[in-house]
């Protein structure tokens, strides 16, 4: 299934945090979206693979993305490698996203700029005829996303353009909250973490809030582009 947009995390729910309420929006301008998860999120403290699984899948039914699949890389060993592109190559030239949506460029977690430049990586690659992958026994063509936007993560980065997700606020907390196991949760017993406190979930929307406001409106995420963005019409850019 081709895809306008292609959300790539290297754990679950990287992608809810930072860029849900993105995908939520261009969804209801009728756009198609996907989302890859490079890892399973096994070495979370809370929860486990199989919960993280299962919550990443409830997550998609609300997002309503077309497709949620996971790449099932080893969280936290990971490289940035022949064999570890190719598998993202794969995904590309299946889905042939005209947009790429991943991880920040650097950030408190090792695995967020690795999987970025991983991407990245991937991204440029893909579009080499000369590099060959074959999905199913199929023969893949070469495919190259027309734009690869790194959302913001933990760390705050200067954005190159933000997105109004005022809209689409409460259905991504909704998608956020199908995580039960890693945030904030009063019924849980399990070990407290940097991203369980009801603090840290109400961060999210603090910057998201934050963000909102440079550009007069209620919530906006954070992106950054590598590549100089460029406009025909400057009323695109209100």
């Amino acid at each position: 299934m081709e895809v306008d947009i292609l959300a790539i995390g290297v754990h679950p729910d990287d992608v809810e945090i930072s860029a849900a309420g993105t995908l939520l929006a261009h969804i209801a301008m009728g756009k198609t979206a996907g989302i890859v998860d490079l890892t399973r999120g096994e070495l979370g403290t809370r929860g486990t693979a199989q919960t993280r699984d299962a919550e990443a899948a409830e997550a998609a039914k609300i997002l309503g993305v077309s497709f949620r699949k996971n790449l099932e890389m080893a969280d936290g060993f990971f490289t940035n490698d022949e064999t570890h592109v190719r598998k993202v190559i794969q995904v590309l030239r299946l889905h042939k996203p005209t947009i790429v949506l991943c991880n920040a460029i650097a950030d408190r977690h090792p695995d967020h700029g690795r999987a970025a430049a991983l991407i990245n990586d991937a991204c440029f690659l893909s579009g080499l005829i000369k590099i060959e992958t074959a999905y199913n026994g199929q023969v893949q063509q070469a495919h190259r996303p027309k734009a690869v936007y790194h959302y913001t993560q933990d760390r705050y980065i200067k954005p190159d353009f933000l997105v109004d997700i005022s809209a689409h606020v409460k259905t991504k907390e909704a998608a956020l909250r199908a995580y039960k196991t890693q945030f904030y949760n009063p019924n849980s017993d399990e070990p407290g973490t940097y991203i369980s406190s009801p603090e840290f979930f109400a961060s999210i929307f603090n910057r998201n809030a934050e963000f909102g406001r440079q550009i007069g409106v209620a919530f906006a995420e954070p992106f950054t582009s590598y590549k100089i963005i460029g406009v025909k019409n400057l009323f695109n850019l209100l």
